[in-house]
């Protein structure tokens, strides 16, 4: 008996296959709709095995109103992926795939098929009794470094006491495979994801991190005291780890780096695929990103912060009062104040309540009270010249500057 997958999984066991005594790493991808599966397995097919033995297991899904040309997609998907992984056999590497073609639809989508494969690794993992087993999430159109099985089974040797990380991640933007203007579109998107990562570490607030979800892993009993993968069917890898970053010790993998696809697509009302839609409908053809007072006002209000311990009066920026009065900050700091024991307590407990939600939800109070957003490059020149770093002339340019303070962080 196992309380978690008694409890929250939504399945009953779906791999009947044995499991390897030294099975230590599970890679989970969720597929919907994909014509290009393969390569994706073919990258992880590709890298050097770690000490332990690897699983791959592929969620090909669909929702029960999907259309026929979409059922007929993923049936081809799972036989060329069936064919492939015949002649790509590796000791310590197998591949495992679940078909789940009528998710209902009020569920259906990413956050459900993460759910399906990573609560079967728990099965997995616990049938032979390996709590600390590392559950990887990968996309169905991902591709990786050839030391990226290696390096995660290294990092969480190396990290005995993290419960989770977040991967390195560098979309491709040049090359022959898509169009110049989607290499174009995709290097400004990352950068305005960079820049909203490093926007936050420079604030002084704890959740400067990435939260993309073919780039993060988690240990196994982690997985399950955190009731596992939600079932959103956008943005579940944000709200997933945001219940893993208040742990302590998470930490990050830049030793290796996953390259996720560029591409269009509408399977997500946001992320990724919908950026680049709307970036190719865009005669400007320029993305938007916070501006970077929104991270001024932020750090005075950091670095306040530890006063209000004593002083329940400390003058914030103007708009950061806005904001808290608009969600209840009276009430919530004399609770806060009041359970607290010292100024460093009262410090955790403040950020256990205003947690990433809420400060995603203070930039988008900002941004429309204060400080619309500004292009991108003039965002992340600004913010490059307030953390002391020389400003760049190009999107590629300033994005590599980006990537590389994100790897030396």
């Amino acid at each position: 008996m196992n309380y978690y997958l008694d409890n929250y999984a939504v399945r009953p066991q779906l791999i009947p296959d044995g499991v390897p005594r030294n099975l230590g790493i599970i890679v989970v991808i969720p597929c919907y709709n994909e014509p290009s599966l393969i390569h994706s397995l073919q990258s992880l097919f590709d890298c050097t095995l770690p000490s332990c033995s690897v699983e791959i297991i592929v969620v090909i899904n669909a929702s029960e109103n999907s259309s026929p040309e979409i059922i007929k997609q993923n049936k081809k998907t799972l036989d060329e992926a069936l064919n492939w992984a015949e002649t790509h056999q590796k000791n310590k590497l197998s591949y495992c795939f679940i078909k789940e073609n009528s998710l209902p639809k009020k569920h259906a989508g990413v956050g459900l098929a993460r759910k399906i494969g990573m609560d079967e690794a728990v099965r997995r993992f616990e049938s032979i009794s390996h709590s600390d087993g590392i559950i990887v999430c990968f996309d169905a159109d991902a591709k990786c470094e050839l030391n990226y099985l290696t390096e995660i089974e290294n990092h969480f040797k190396a990290h005995s006491k993290s419960p989770a990380c977040s991967i390195h991640f560098e979309h491709p933007i040049a090359g022959e495979e898509f169009s110049k203007e989607i290499y174009e579109g995709i290097a400004q998107y990352e950068l305005h994801l960079r820049i909203y990562k490093n926007g936050l570490a420079y604030a002084g607030l704890p959740y400067a991190y990435h939260t993309i979800g073919s780039s993060m892993a988690v240990r196994n009993h982690i997985y399950q005291k955190q009731n596992g993968m939600n079932k959103r069917k956008a943005g579940e890898d944000f709200y997933f780890l945001q219940k893993l970053i208040p742990l302590g010790d998470f930490t990050e993998i830049t030793t290796t780096k996953v390259i996720p696809s560029p591409r269009v697509s509408d399977r997500v009302p946001f992320g990724t695929g919908k950026a680049m839609r709307d970036f190719l409908l865009d005669r400007e053809q320029t993305i938007q990103s916070y501006h970077v007072n929104s991270y001024i006002d932020l750090k005075r209000f950091c670095e306040l912060l530890p006063d209000l311990y004593d002083n329940p009066f400390v003058e914030f920026p103007t708009s950061i009062n806005e904001f808290l009065g608009s969600i209840d900050w009276e009430i919530n700091y004399k609770k806060i104040r009041k359970n607290s024991t010292s100024k460093t307590h009262f410090v955790k407990l403040f950020y256990s309540w205003f947690n990433a939600f809420k400060v995603l939800k203070c930039m988008h109070f900002l941004r429309d009270n204060y400080y619309p957003d500004q292009p991108v490059l003039e965002s992340g020149n600004q913010l490059l010249s307030m953390i002391g770093e020389q400003q760049e002339n190009s999107t590629n340019s300033i994005l590599k500057k980006y990537r590389d303070l994100d790897i030396i962080a």
